[in-house]
């Protein structure tokens, strides 16, 4: 049998050979790329068994790689893992969306790399027959060699060696903790339980245990304090560990989200500025162009992206003076679905009021990062230095209540009708405004 291929795509060094050295002790090889472009540039010359995808990556992320992959039929059939630090049951209904299978954190145990690997049939299944790659060793360290007697095997051997040796370690660690803990407990519940004697009383030999009752139910009393205290400390250390994460997003978020409205505040307050005071207030009103954005896209994906640059590369040649905004709006669209197995749009004749789900999870999981990709920024930044402060490139994102298709009543439209209207107010406005 040939050896299994995996291609590990992440734009850190560390994470790649992390996870590499964990499928590598299964017997896969494993190719890695440190970019989205590169893994498409790879797919077209080779074709792995799985690949695990990073989401936040320089230039295209992940979940735009996986929208390729899974479009080419010549690579659809490619089973994706995200291997990402973002979690939560939206992000992985997003990712099961586009295509994925599932979520494996950055944080990641040998148990979970072995439960994706027999998920994907990677490894041969341990009731199969199939002989493991490895040999067990025996007690002097020889590879064990088949006894004469049959023995059903009820575990890997490879997954049995690892568990044991863990197992092992883990046990001698405990058993030295609980004895050292205990020794101390012990010798100060012993100090404060002592009373003095003031005359040294003969024990009769036929009771020798009557004078000590008490030890036991000390040695008890301890182990007990122990663990509950054991347990309380690894809660409330697990808690601040899920309280710090949570406050780390949301401040890296909260710092994306201030940055994109400096950048816009400053772009308007620019172009307000330039204004001469004299121009009169009236004249024609913005041009605007509006491209619609298909469910589960993001507002400024390649082909998009391309447009606004086409279209401020024309107002360039022509002279143009002013401000270009683009502005995304999402729209409510009637899905059928959860977080963990992912949203898909509802039946057509299914009525609108039995939607598992009214809104756009897609566009409501973008940060202020994934919202405004690199491209834009640089986009934005090379206009604005070409024309010099000519023409401001902003991106903003709009309120949902801002439609331009109506939506139908709820209580007697279907889900068809309703998506309609989603559809054309889940898009992207360009507005040119000349000074």
């Amino acid at each position: 049998m040939s050896a299994k291929r995996a291609l590990v795509v992440d734009d850190s060094k560390s994470a790649r050979v992390v996870l590499s050295r964990m499928l590598e002790k299964y017997g896969i090889a494993v190719d890695t790329a440190d970019s989205a472009e590169a893994a498409l540039d790879y797919l077209k010359r080779e074709r792995p068994d799985v690949v695990f995808m990073d989401h936040l990556m320089p230039g295209m992320d992940g979940l735009q790689a996986v929208q390729i992959i899974k479009a080419d039929p010549a690579t659809a059939t490619i089973p994706i893992m995200m291997y990402t630090s973002q979690e939560g049951e939206l992000y992985v209904g997003q990712a099961r969306a586009l295509g994925a299978i599932g979520v494996l954190p950055k944080t990641v145990k040998p148990i979970d790399v072995t439960k994706v690997l027999y998920q994907l049939k990677l490894l041969p299944d341990r009731r199969d027959g199939v002989p493991s790659p490895l040999q067990p060793v025996g007690e002097r360290g020889e590879q064990g060699f088949p006894s004469d007697e049959a023995e059903e095997p009820t575990l890997d051997p490879r997954t049995r060696g690892f568990v044991e040796a863990m197992l092992k370690s883990q046990s001698l660690e405990l058993r030295r903790f609980m004895v050292a803990t205990l020794d101390s407990h012990a010798q100060r519940l012993v100090a404060e339980l002592k009373v003095p004697e003031p005359e040294p009383q003969p024990v009769p030999a036929a009771q020798p245990d009557a004078g000590e009752p008490v030890r036991p139910w000390g040695w008890i009393g301890a182990l007990v304090v122990m663990l509950v205290a054991l347990a309380v400390l690894g809660g409330l250390y697990r808690q601040s560990l899920d309280t710090a994460r949570e406050v780390e997003r949301a401040r890296a978020r909260l710092e994306l989200e201030s940055a994109a409205l400096r950048f816009t505040l400053d772009q308007v307050r620019d172009a307000g500025s330039a204004r001469p005071a004299a121009q009169p207030a009236a004249g024609p009103g913005p041009q605007i162009e509006v491209l619609q954005v298909p469910y589960g896209e993001a507002p400024l994906a390649p082909s998009r992206l391309e447009a606004v640059r086409n279209l401020v590369a024309g107002l360039e040649r022509g002279g143009f003076r002013g401000a270009v905004a683009v502005e995304t709006i999402a729209g409510a669209f009637c899905l059928s679905g959860g977080a963990e197995a992912g949203y898909a749009l509802a039946s057509p004749d299914q009525p609108a009021g039995e939607c598992d789900y009214r809104g756009n999870p897609f566009d409501e999981s973008l940060t202020g990062a994934s919202r405004q990709p690199l491209a834009f920024a640089n986009l934005a930044a090379s206009v604005r230095q070409r024309t010099e402060g000519r023409i401001q490139l902003t991106l903003a994102q709009g309120l949902p209540e801002h439609v331009v298709a109506a939506y139908p009543p709820l209580e007697r439209a279907t889900a068809g009708a309703w998506n309609e209207a989603a559809a054309a107010n889940n898009r992207l406005e360009i507005s040119v405004l000349s000074r």
